[in-house]
């Protein structure tokens, strides 16, 4: 009875043995599914790229491919006015159907390897406004390939593109610019490729961007057909409303050429001898404002119209250059010939006003008898006036009367009299009026003389 308990034990032990090593050898159930699956999913593979001509698109003879595009924008790196383009970066996505890569028994989508994307058909997508264009490749080139069970293609690709815009500039700094984005089918017409925007979403990243110059006011999207000789092609634009960002021009223009133009003013303050400090002024706000002229000039392209900010510099250049001006005509005008022509003037008036007081000429060239004029004189004036030879001297013939200027009064040593002096020029003074009754005598006896020859 022990000996048969004893081998019982000894079974069951043996058979729980048996079971962990059975256990321990055998595979899990996960593991071969796994494998399994790997074997379905590469044979799957094989199958759709086997016989697969990438030179038809799909439906080919067929109606066309709807290709639906989205971006999403990662940054917009440079806006050049120079060289009007706009450097930005995004993930642009193209879907489009295509059965001859569906497939079955797998309820999952098909991430493959970017190098798969050379074995499959592609649209030949490409930017009409571009100058220059990249796919990222690091580490790897950046494209992505993912198939779905019903035959659709997402081919994703992370691109950065300088793109023309082409920018008005009247109003700068003041202006808005709209920059575009056009994307186009290169070969295929609207016959075998249909571009669409992906709904709702087909721009992203949008309201993310931050530019240092200008800020996105609004974007839009838009389709149409571009007609050519070869035919017409489908075509997708986005367009970027771009606003300048006035601060920058403020701190590094506006504020400089103003306090510029108020510091030429301060020589309307400074004395109009001081000649260095006036000039040196003068000229350094000059220099410093086409200075200012120059660097906004680099920075911009040459263009042929004028520009905002071209008025406003130039209306602050005349400023501080008519202030140079305004020195160089007051230091003229006390300095320079005005006052030597002024005082040539002064003193030549002064000379003829004292000749025509200190002397009366009288000259009448006309034959008039002496015993017909009647110059009603007193005998007292003319023996007064005659009586020394040294103070007046009338000279009478048939042909002129001439009064000479007096002599002074001198003494019998040669020396002026101060006591003869006050009622000599009473004297001179009659005489100068009687002088003057005798030139209008001769002129009236002129006149008579004239109309008796006629």
């Amino acid at each position: 009875m022990l000996i048969a308990r004893d081998h019982w034990r000894a079974g069951i032990l043996c058979l729980f043995m048996l079971v962990a090593l059975t256990l321990g050898r055998s595979p899990p159930a996960n593991s071969v599914n796994e494998r399994s699956n790997m074997s379905y999913i590469k044979v799957t593979v094989d199958k759709l790229l086997k016989g697969y001509d990438i030179r038809l698109r799909p439906d080919f003879g067929g109606p066309p491919v709807d290709v639906v595009m989205s971006i999403d924008i990662s940054s917009i790196d440079m806006v050049s006015e120079v060289n009007m383009d706009y450097t930005i970066t995004m993930y642009f996505q193209q879907s489009w159907r295509d059965k001859r890569l569906s497939y079955t028994g797998i309820p999952l989508n098909l991430t493959l390897d970017n190098r798969v994307a050379d074995q499959l058909w592609v649209p030949d997508t490409y930017f009409i406004n571009d100058k220059k264009s990249f796919v990222h490749g690091v580490t790897v080139k950046n494209r992505m390939i993912r198939l779905h069970p019903d035959g659709t293609v997402l081919y994703g690709l992370r691109i950065t593109t300088t793109a023309a815009c082409m920018m008005d500039l009247r109003r700068y700094p003041l202006d808005e610019q709209n920059c575009t984005l056009e994307i186009e089918s290169y070969g295929y017409t609207t016959d075998d490729i249909e571009f669409y925007w992906q709904g709702g979403s087909s721009v992203t990243g949008v309201d993310n961007i931050e530019l240092p110059q200008f800020s996105i006011i609004d974007y839009k999207t838009l389709s149409k057909k571009a007609v050519f000789a070869t035919g017409s092609y489908p075509r997708l634009s986005l367009s970027f409303k771009l606003k300048r960002n006035i601060g920058y021009f403020i701190l590094q223009t506006y504020m400089p050429s103003t306090l510029i133009t108020i510091l030429s003013w301060v020589s309307f303050w400074i004395n109009y001898d001081a000649s260095a400090a006036r000039v040196a002024l003068g000229i350094t706000t000059v220099l410093t404002m086409t200075t200012i002229n120059t660097h906004l000039r680099e920075t911009l392209p040459k263009i042929p119209y004028v520009k905002a900010i071209d008025i406003y510099l130039m209306g602050c250049f005349v400023f501080v250059f008519l202030a140079l001006l305004e020195y160089a005509f007051v230091n003229y005008i006390f300095f320079g010939r005005g006052p030597h022509l002024r005082k040539k003037v002064a003193e030549k008036a002064a000379k003829i006003n004292n000749e025509k007081s200190n002397k009366v000429q009288v000259d009448v060239h006309v034959s008039i008898p002496l015993t017909n004029l009647d110059l009603r004189l007193s005998g007292a004036e003319m023996l007064g006036a005659l009586g020394d030879p040294r103070n007046t001297m009338f000279s009478y013939d048939s042909a002129s009367i001439q009064y000479r200027k007096p002599l002074t009064s001198r003494d019998l040593y040669g020396r002026p009299t101060a006591s003869l002096e006050r009622p000599m020029a009473r004297k001179k003074s009659h005489l100068r009026r009687r002088a003057a009754q005798l030139k209008s005598i001769c002129q009236e006896w002129m006149s008579l003389h004239q109309y008796d020859n006629t």
